[in-house]
């Protein structure tokens, strides 16, 4: 990534007030962040985490809660609560579960000019059609554009 994209990212991060994500990408992330220093790894090990999982029993990460029942109701209370931002990163499958729920307030889609040829589907099938309205955007030197959606409805 380039200064400016990691800038990005990091303002992301200093603007959440916590993270929501699933089980894999709890994993990465619980290895990686907890022996990083600098502004951005104190503010994810800092901040609430919730992790959505069955399976998951004691997450060793500090400030992490596991949510394993009511996924929607669970969201819809930090939604209403006093702690900023929820960030959802990576995490395809609860964002699929979130989008269900009616629970996305904003997409932020990273997308870096590269074809791949292959990979995981962003969005689920849906016999819905979840119309969205461009909310911003922003090009990168580099090429790499972020776009901000809301859902239209």
């Amino acid at each position: 990534m380039t200064r400016e994209q990691l800038q990005y990212k990091l303002d992301e991060v200093l603007e959440t007030g916590s993270l929501l994500i699933g089980r894999v990408t709890y994993e990465s992330f619980a290895r990686a962040w907890p022996q990083r220093t600098g502004v951005f790894a104190e503010k994810m090990n800092a901040m609430p985490k919730h992790v959505v999982s069955c399976t998951l029993d004691k997450p060793e990460w500090n400030n992490c809660t596991v949510i394993a029942g009511d996924v929607g109701g669970t969201v819809s209370r930090l939604k209403q609560g006093q702690g900023g931002p929820i960030l959802v990163a990576g995490s395809r499958m609860l964002v699929h579960t979130l989008m269900q729920q009616h629970l996305v307030d904003e997409y932020r889609l990273m997308v870096f000019p590269v074809i791949l040829g292959s990979g995981k589907r962003l969005f689920p099938e849906s016999p819905e059609k979840n119309v969205l309205r461009l909310a911003g955007s922003r090009t990168f030197p580099s090429g790499v554009m972020v776009q901000s959606y809301e859902p239209a409805a």
